[in-house]
């Protein structure tokens, strides 16, 4: 065990109030982190206030927006344009996996010479 003696605990005892008084003898005061703690507690009051602005614009803006959204919906309800009649897309009976679709495939990728590009367009393969 480091400390046995009555003698050794009032020696260590000492010396942490020696450190204490030699730490608060050496400190400079208080006056240069209470000036940091002020100046960051203002600077972070103006942000806050500067948020709380730019929120309070935004409501105002979302609020004047949706009365916009709200008359344009009613002058749309009282003015009843119908839409425009979309025509129907022709009905297509192809599938991909058709023999006919499958010719058109082959047909596309096959090249003016008779070749066809091989793995990942790498040279030709000659078309059986």
């Amino acid at each position: 065990m480091l400390f046995t003696t009555t003698t050794q605990f009032v020696a260590l005892a000492l010396t942490l109030v020696a450190g204490w008084i030699f730490g608060l003898a050496s400190h400079p005061g208080g006056k240069k982190w209470k000036q940091r703690y002020a100046s960051e507690r203002d600077a972070h009051a103006g942000v806050k206030k500067d948020a709380d602005a730019r929120v309070a614009d935004a409501n105002r803006r979302i609020a004047e927006l949706e009365k916009d959204n709200a008359r344009l919906a009613k002058e749309a309800r009282e003015a009843s344009v119908a839409p425009a009649p979309v025509a129907a897309a022709p009905a297509t009976t192809d599938t991909v996996g058709t023999r006919r679709n499958r010719a058109a495939y082959d047909r596309d990728r096959t090249t003016t010479d008779g070749t066809r590009p091989g793995w990942f367009d790498f040279g030709s393969t000659r078309r059986a």
